[in-house]
């Protein structure tokens, strides 16, 4: 008999925990489950439906008190669609969907499984994502903070499944079409002699952009040839930050070494033109994606030793690891790479197929 699983999140639109709950749907499609993924609305939703996915619009992510009219409207979901496993991936919907299961008899009832991707503020709120018959989590670093944080949660229902990315799509020596590269060189053409340097994040307080532009001029009172990319956007609410980094640059006397690309869809021909990419942030990651995207096309990655990003380093490329927040750490190890550039090995830690495999592994664990 076909099993179905509904995944819950607030919305499809962009971000990791949209990214995997739609990776995860087309692989239970082509592996002949039901798909089911209830959220709000969001641009990955005609996606979701053409790989064969139900989507059922639901305002689940609504922070409000009428949300919990939603609770029986989830529980007759869940009934009628004959739902055999609930997967909530986030606090508000996984709360909805905890208290819809409750109130389902026992013998009956779907599965509950949750995913924890991000220390969340402790807290009874965040509490719920500890609350799955199962609870994933998406790094050993996410495993310790639910065991440092909620004691009493059974250490052995927790099952790790490191975030995975295609290797298809980031491949081993990745190279920008030609059309591309030219493009980019005659956009800029005073970086063609220079050691690339790219920090690929939204402009945003915590992905350490301050810390960049420190390690960027270090780096050129050094003597070292190198030019920073700045590549990600800055929604509304950012502008004031972006500005005021803006100002930073220029007070450090080092506008014509800094370049503000702003949102890119291309990150993946940047980072393989980069000498070196860097991953900054100054609270530990819940995953070092973009880190191992990078070393995934087989560019060198320097990165704080902390969070989700020391586990990609730690497992790929050790000799990128960086003291958290020491910039003069950074600065050290540019040099070193600049002086004699070091070799990525190929590597098959961290893949989209082995998150898949081990997802699925979780739900079968049940039947």
């Amino acid at each position: 008999m076909q099993q179905k699983v509904l995944q819950i999140l607030p919305e499809l639109d962009c971000g990791g925990v949209e990214t995997g709950t739609l990776q995860v749907a087309k692989e239970l499609v082509q592996q002949n489950y039901k798909s089911i993924v209830v959220s709000g609305p969001g641009r990955l939703v005609d996606q979701l439906i053409a790989e064969g996915s139900e989507h059922i619009e639901m305002p689940v992510g609504k922070k409000s008190i009428f949300s919990l009219r939603l609770i029986p409207v989830l529980r007759q979901l869940f009934i009628d669609k004959k739902i055999d496993i609930i997967h909530a991936r986030s606090r508000l919907p996984a709360w909805l969907a905890y208290l819809a299961w409750k109130k389902i008899n026992p013998e009956t009832r779907p599965v509950f499984i949750t995913t924890v991707h991000g220390p969340y503020t402790v807290n009874r709120y965040s509490q719920i994502m500890t609350a799955g018959q199962r609870v994933i989590a998406i790094s050993e670093y996410i495993k310790e903070y639910i065991i440092n944080n909620y004691p009493s949660v059974d250490i052995n229902k927790i099952e790790v499944i490191h975030r995975g990315i295609s290797k298809k799509e980031y491949p081993y020596n990745y190279k920008p079409t030609p059309d591309w590269l030219n493009n980019w060189q005659q956009k800029y053409q005073t970086l063609n002699d220079k050691f690339i340097i790219t920090l690929p994040a939204r402009i945003t307080r915590w992905k350490g952009h301050n810390d960049f532009i420190d390690i960027i001029t270090k780096c050129r009172h050094r003597g070292l040839n190198v030019h920073g990319l700045i590549a990600g956007g800055a929604d509304q609410k950012k502008q004031r930050y972006l500005t005021e980094l803006k100002i930073l640059v220029s007070e450090k006397n080092i506008v014509e070494h800094i370049t503000f690309l702003g949102q890119r869809d291309d990150m993946k021909d940047i980072m393989s033109i980069s000498d070196v990419v860097v991953s900054l942030a100054n609270i530990p990651e819940a995953f070092g994606r973009t880190a191992l995207e990078a070393l995934s096309l087989g560019v060198p990655v320097i990165a704080y030793n902390h969070g989700g990003a020391a586990e990609v380093l730690g497992e790929i490329f050790p000799e990128g690891t960086a003291i958290p927040l020491n910039t003069d750490s950074v600065v050290e190890l540019i040099q070193k790479f600049y002086q004699a550039k070091p070799r990525v090995n190929e590597s098959q830690a961290f893949t989209l197929d082995q998150m898949l495999a081990k997802t699925l592994s979780v739900y079968n664990s049940f039947n």
